[in-house]
């Protein structure tokens, strides 16, 4: 268990850990020294997998939708499972368990159905926004079209979103991790690990 513990921590430490300095595809080259949102302190380009060597910008610009995509669920999981801990249920009349992995298995299959057609609804209106000519990745409200890239205050906001969309990935990964092996759930759920 601690072995497991041990391992899980290297491996997301290894995640803010600096893309090792080579000589990529020029492509690679030209999208990351064009492209100066996601290229932050202290990660420099943000790949710990390497998962961009030898991609086209295509793919690069699916991979930042996708990342954008998971950070703002990861964002959203975060908030969600701390209100389902602290007792907060928006249906049911709070009668599902506190704990949030408990409360997904008590979730009635109305309530599976309507998470399922309301992802899917989300994702079709995504697919629709993304046909607009000047579309950017994961601009799903038009911004684009008022402000671009040369706006210093726009790269920061932007760059704000995937750190902290990146953080949010890691942390809802821990937080089902440390449910799942310890049981602990709120706001203490560390706890056995201060002991």
């Amino acid at each position: 268990m601690k072995t497991a513990i041990v391992a899980s921590l290297v491996a997301s430490a290894a995640a803010f850990a600096p893309a090792p300095a080579g000589k990529a595809p020029s492509a690679l080259n030209a999208w990351i020294t064009e492209q100066s949102v996601g290229v932050t302190p202290p990660a420099g380009f943000f790949d710990p997998l390497g998962l961009s060597k030898g991609k086209d910008d295509a793919t690069m610009k699916y991979y930042r939708e996708a990342e954008l995509k998971h950070g703002r669920v990861a964002m959203a999981a975060c908030l969600g499972w701390y209100l389902n801990a602290g007792g907060v249920h928006p249906a049911f009349n709070s009668a599902l368990s506190n704990d949030p992995l408990k409360a997904m298995v008590e979730l009635p299959a109305v309530g599976w159905l309507q998470f399922v057609l309301g992802c899917g609804a989300i994702e079709w209106l995504g697919q629709q926004i993304k046909e607009r000519p000047g579309y950017e990745p994961g601009d799903l409200l038009g911004a684009a079209y008022w402000v671009d890239n040369s706006d210093e205050g726009w790269v920061d906001y932007q760059n704000k979103e995937l750190n902290n969309g990146r953080l949010a990935m890691l942390a809802i990964t821990g937080m089902i991790y440390q449910d799942v092996f310890t049981g602990e759930y709120g706001d203490m759920m560390y706890r056995q690990l201060v002991r």
